[in-house]
């Protein structure tokens, strides 16, 4: 068919650009609202996904991240792999469209493109560099190349990237985003250039620490981020948005129309969903966190720690508690213990629902996780509030979320400069690991440090920073201690030497179409 409408000229308005590129920012948005989240965060020390009797053990997909024995067959690496591959694809296509890759509104498609080659590199270690268009699916390059090549396109288009920070450029790709990014890369870098993953160490040389400094100093020195403009818990609700100084670069998500975002869905107690008047659905509330993660915040006055609920439960009102509307719920003693076997067992009352911070499962339950699906079970483990869903979403929004998830924050640019600085790297402009993590602690209302922080202790401050959000792997990984036990990791205990773990195998699906591709190590 001769299509007549179709155009023959790209339009060179900043609009018609801006239109074009859309897609491009949302190819991700639905992997790091659901299973990009998942992947970061249940192979970590963070949290566990429980079962809850047969429900949610989904033929072991969450189980395998806890206990790192996933298989190329885990249902939810495909989706991304396949959002990123998505993303890559996406921005080439908008770039030939655009016919230029020197150009000003070229740049910020390649930076996505970097952006998207970082996540098949940070989880799965090689992949098929891809810059234009082709015939065929090229072999995957390796990890190293695929680093470089990352490193060599944020460089090249920095200068070219808006340097505005408005509403108008949230969620976009800016020069501070290009710095973000490649501050991450570069303090990950021996992490990604090591001659396979089981031989990185912790105290491997890095080059490029000072290069760290340098992009976080340029993003400091901007002086268009800053922490003060929330308070910590205000930055993650469901209003958040450009406002919020922190956010760097941010996925937008809003329940109706920018759907993908869901995490509040599996940290929620099962039997408190009627807090939520409009929402008859089920909720998942399978997600715990891990007690060792959580003593991690004790930090007297530390606004961090309201990050985690347990204890007594009541109902929120504008994210405040209400004491005087205690969550309660019909049950009998056989619903908070299934396995009561006494002559009341069938009574019912109210009862006030409480939540414990130890997990234990029942005595069959470690080939699943599996807690039970009874008040006992359910009520097993403190929740995240961080992104705490709007209380009015609705059916129709099946329990999608609007709060904004960030990707790069300016509290993560302090801390990795810190890092930096820690590992080797000259300090600058009279900062020190401790000034830098000061200002942190001062936001949050923590105690000031009075010494200079080791390793440990940066670390132990990017959990209670950035707890659900998706960077914990990352770190453990770069800290060496990824292989380490924790929650019901010792139910698989080769994973504490299974090395090859740092990065994730290609889902079969895709090495299924790519038959010529040799699948990673271990696999």
């Amino acid at each position: 068919m001769d299509i007549k409408s179709q155009y023959t000229e790209f339009p060179t308005t900043d609009k018609a650009a801006e239109a074009i590129s859309a897609d491009v920012y949302a190819a991700y948005r639905s992997a790091l609202g659901y299973n990009h989240w998942m992947t970061q965060t249940l192979s970590s020390d963070e949290a566990v996904s429980l079962a809850l009797g047969t429900d949610y053990y989904d033929g072991g997909r969450f189980r395998e991240l806890h206990v790192h024995n996933w298989t190329p067959d885990n249902a939810i690496l495909p989706d991304v792999w396949n959002a990123a591959m998505s993303g890559i694809n996406l921005s080439n296509n908008v770039l030939a469209i655009f016919g230029d890759n020197e150009s000003d509104k070229a740049a910020p498609m390649r930076a996505m493109r970097a952006y998207f080659y970082f996540i098949l590199m940070d989880n799965f270690g090689g992949a098929p560099l891809i810059t234009g268009k082709i015939d065929q699916i090229p072999d995957r390059s390796s990890r190293a190349e695929i680093a470089n090549f990352i490193s060599s396109e944020l460089l090249a288009v920095r200068d070219r990237l808006p340097k505005e920070v408005s509403p108008a450029t949230y969620g976009k790709a800016t020069r501070y985003m290009a710095d973000a990014l490649l501050a991450k890369l570069y303090l990950n870098w021996s992490v990604y250039t090591a001659s396979d993953v089981a031989s990185y160490t912790p105290n491997m040389p890095n080059e490029k620490l000072a290069q760290v400094v340098a992009m976080c100093d340029d993003i400091i020195a901007s002086g268009q981020f800053n922490l003060s403009s929330h308070k910590f818990m205000e930055k993650f609700r469901p209003d958040n948005g450009p406002q919020v100084k922190d956010f760097i670069f941010a996925m937008p998500f809003d329940r109706e129309k920018q759907q993908g975002m869901t995490y509040a869905r599996f940290w929620i107690h099962r039997s408190g969903q009627n807090q939520f008047a409009k929402l008859p659905q089920s909720v998942g509330g399978t997600f715990r966190v891990l007690p060792t993660f959580l003593a991690k915040f004790n930090l007297q006055g530390d606004d961090r720690n309201a990050a985690y609920m347990g204890g007594l439960q009541y109902y929120w009102s504008d994210y405040a508690p209400d004491l005087n509307r205690p969550l309660l719920i019909k049950t009998s003693k056989k619903g908070i213990d299934q396995d009561y076997t006494g002559s009341d067992a069938n009574v019912t009352f109210d009862w006030h629902m409480e939540t414990t911070k130890e997990i234990k499962l029942r005595p069959d339950g470690g080939p699943t996780l599996n807690a039970g699906n009874d008040q006992k079970g359910r009520s097993m483990g403190y929740r995240s509030v961080k992104f705490y869903m709007d209380v009015n979403v609705t059916a129709a929004n099946n329990r999608n979320q609007s709060n904004d998830v960030p990707i790069f924050r300016y509290a993560d640019i302090l801390l990795m400069k810190a890092e930096a600085i820690l590992r080797g790297a000259a300090p600058t402009n009279g900062e020190t690991p401790m000034s830098l993590m000061n200002q942190i602690r001062a936001y949050v209302n923590a105690p000031a440090l009075t010494a200079q922080p080791t390793l440990a202790t940066i670390l132990d401050e990017r959990a209670r920073e950035f707890s659900d959000e998706s960077w914990r792997r990352n770190d453990l990984i770069r800290y060496g201690k990824f292989e380490e036990d924790w929650g019901f990791k010792s139910l698989y205990s080769a994973g504490s030497s299974e090395r090859f773990r740092r990065i994730f195998p290609i889902p079969r699906p895709i090495m299924e179409v790519n038959t010529k591709w040799k699948q990673n190590s271990g696999y």
